[in-house]
């Protein structure tokens, strides 16, 4: 079974990244504690990413670039060509996409499929997760509908984090 829909995120434990905060050496999940999170799960060789997941991201971006309570982060989660989905790879994706959020590159230990993809039991890519004020994964899917997502991410918007709601 994939996902972990309705369980707490766990850490991604990714070392490397790029398009950090200036004052950000490693992002992690509970960097974005208070705040929709948007995690998009890609590889730089896979056509569905290209065709689908890069768009719905896009898409994604335009309608919530600007809001506050919404962060996006995108992780090249390698379980597969190892040697093609690269680093470099990666920042060419966010170079020809004009994506400016912060991009981490987990290829998994030992030529095993990434930590992350480990953590949340995905399925492959694209895969997206979104994850709550408090921490707590939401949705955690193959390929999405940009108008579902666009559903839930306004619901996880307007819903209170649970600090908000124990102090009202």
């Amino acid at each position: 079974m994939y996902g972990i829909r309705g369980s707490d995120a766990p850490s991604w434990g990714v070392e490397t990244w790029f398009n950090l905060p200036e004052s950000k050496q490693r992002l992690d999940v509970r960097d974005f504690r208070g705040k929709a999170l948007y995690l998009y799960c890609f590889q730089s060789w896979c056509p569905g990413c290209h065709s689908s997941g890069f768009p719905t991201l896009q898409a994604m971006l335009g309608k919530y670039r600007n809001n506050q309570d919404v962060s996006f982060v995108a992780i090249q989660t390698v379980f597969e060509g190892f040697d093609a989905n690269t680093l470099e790879k990666a920042r060419q994706v966010a170079r020809d996409y004009d994506l400016d959020i912060p991009f981490g590159h987990d290829p998994g230990p030992d030529g095993r499929r990434s930590l992350v993809m480990q953590r949340y039991r995905t399925g492959g890519t694209p895969w997206i997760i979104l994850v709550d004020r408090d921490g707590l994964v939401r949705f955690n899917d193959f390929h999405a509908d940009i108008d579902m997502l666009k559903r839930q991410m306004d619901q996880l918007i307007d819903e209170p984090s649970l600090g908000d709601r124990l102090s009202n």
